[in-house]
């Protein structure tokens, strides 16, 4: 399932984001841990990849939808899952967007606070009704 690969993905980001990028051997006990398949595992290098290519882009995109907070401040669960969710958003169609939110709002109401579901909900809306 694509959903274990995007948690892999947010995993491997939400470190990324206190370490810099993550060796690759970091990665591969991420992906095993998860036991993904070879399509899944592929699946989240390519997300993996995408926010690392494209971070300040991305950034810029989570700024201008997150009103009263600058990113430093948005919780780092959030942001990771953020990052994931808006690389899948803008650079996967063939992903549907929807698709891509709620997978989004699962992550933050297992890995976040109990207001993070909305609020990721809440910045993906703004980003894909834009």
């Amino acid at each position: 399932m694509r959903s274990d690969a995007r948690e892999s993905a947010f995993k491997i980001i939400f470190a990324e984001l206190f370490n810099g990028n993550c060796n690759d051997r970091f990665k591969a006990a991420v992906y095993k841990n998860a036991n993904l398949s070879e399509e899944e595992r592929a699946f989240a290098m390519r997300l993996v990849s995408l926010v690392e290519e494209n971070r300040e882009a991305l950034s810029e995109l989570m700024s201008e939808k997150v009103e009263r907070f600058t990113e430093y401040r948005i919780y780092p669960v959030d942001r990771a899952i953020l990052f994931v969710a808006l690389a899948e958003i803008k650079y996967c169609p063939d992903v549907p967007p929807v698709v891509s939110v709620n997978e989004a709002v699962g992550l933050a109401r297992k890995f976040s606070t109990e207001n993070s579901a909305g609020f990721v909900n809440g910045v993906l809306a703004g980003v894909i009704n834009a």
